[in-house]
């Protein structure tokens, strides 16, 4: 049996200088600063915890996917302690830090922690993924209680807290009259292609219609962490900021996936000086909702 909230790690990796290019190539981003090495985009850490979140989501017990309808990425949460320099190496660990329960299925948040070549934390990230269709009542719900030392007899709406969690992000309703502007980046029919061979994620449903119609869409489309990474960049250009260095945190929720040969719109607002909120569509579908990004 697994120990509960197990950590996993360190899995090894580095912010090299030429996946960075790479990276930047696959997501449109033209940052000047990222283009000549000086810079790393905020949500490129994110390509380094792959490993580190497979281990920690094979803590998961068994029963939960199979009772569950289907698993999205459903929010992802960064933040950055400092800014990021080219070529430094970062070890990252994992483990499951909450699991909640919410009218579409059973939330499973992983903590990620990046520490640099020192052993100083350098990024945080929050992986939520969506059991769809897993409920308080079952009995794989209540194995997932146990991995946080959760007691079953907890309210069903927060079936799990536990561990250190990032502060909310949904977008405040004063803010959508503080419009500052928005963005728009075509996304190419090669997109998933370029950002799989960057990221190492090729999962099916990004190459295959019949794997996409499995999960349910007719279309398909480039990952999540694509889509966030851009909207990133988009963000920084509307608020005028050249380096990426700068960004202190980047959360989003996934609403839906962003199709291959489509234009994303990302649509900003202001909160205070050092925060925007934002939400991007595409074809007309709301895509990434609670959008924020902070200075």
């Amino acid at each position: 049996m697994v120990d509960p909230g197990a950590r996993h790690g360190p899995f090894p990796g580095r912010l090299a200088a030429k996946r960075i290019a790479a990276y930047a190539a696959a997501t449109g981003d033209e940052t000047p600063a990222v283009l000549a090495g000086e810079a790393v985009p905020a949500v490129f850490p994110a390509i380094l915890a792959f490993d580190a979140q497979g281990a920690a989501r094979a803590d998961v017990p068994a029963a939960a996917w199979r009772q569950a309808s289907g698993a999205v990425h459903g929010e992802h949460d960064i933040v950055l302690h400092r800014g990021l320099i080219p070529d430094e190496p970062l070890d990252t660990w994992s483990r499951i830090c909450a699991v909640r329960t919410t009218r579409a299925g059973t939330q499973v948040v992983l903590h990620i922690e990046q520490f640099d070549g020192h052993g100083t934390m350098a990024v945080e990230q929050w992986w939520t993924t969506l059991l769809i269709g897993l409920h308080a009542a079952s009995s794989a719900a209540a194995a997932m209680r146990r991995l946080t030392n959760c007691s079953s007899g907890m309210a069903s709406s927060v079936t799990a807290n536990v561990g250190s969690m990032p502060d909310d992000h949904r977008l405040p309703d004063s803010a959508r009259d503080k419009f500052i502007g928005s963005a728009t980046q075509h996304v190419g029919v090669d997109v998933a292609h370029r950002y799989a061979e960057v990221s190492g994620d090729c999962s099916a449903h990004h190459f295959d219609i019949d794997a996409a119609r499995a999960t349910g869409f007719d279309f398909l489309f480039t990952h999540g962490l694509c889509t966030m990474a851009i909207c990133a960049h988009r963000l920084l250009g509307l608020a005028g900021v050249g380096d990426p260095g700068q960004v202190r945190r980047v959360a989003v929720r996934f609403a839906s996936p962003t199709p291959l040969g489509a234009d994303l719109t990302v649509n900003a607002y202001g909160i205070n000086e050092r925060s925007l909120a934002f939400e991007a569509s595409c074809n007309g579908a709301t895509v990434i909702t609670h959008g924020r990004l902070e200075l």
